[in-house]
């Protein structure tokens, strides 16, 4: 399990059989030539419930989820999960 808070205060749980997930890596790729496919590496990484949770979190005064925002929160999470396996 990877549990963590991000320097904006998301705080995570992640199951490692998310992490371990072949369909997760295969957006990851996408991702990488298609920026689109964000929204699906967030759910297959975080679920449902913790995605709602973190476009809540980085919802603007004005009702908007900031895509950066979103793209920086999951750039965090997947760099402490690489600093643990090197640990």
């Amino acid at each position: 399990m990877l549990k963590g808070k991000t320097k904006s205060g998301f705080v995570y749980q992640i199951a490692d059989a998310r992490l371990q997930n072949y369909e997760l890596v295969e957006k990851i790729s996408a991702y990488e030539d298609n920026p689109l496919e964000l929204p699906k590496v967030v759910n297959l990484l975080l679920g449902e419930e913790q995605t709602k949770k973190l476009k809540d979190h980085l919802r603007t005064k004005d009702g908007l989820v900031p895509v950066d925002a979103i793209g920086k929160e999951i750039a965090e999470i997947f760099q402490e999960q690489a600093k643990l396996k090197k640990s």
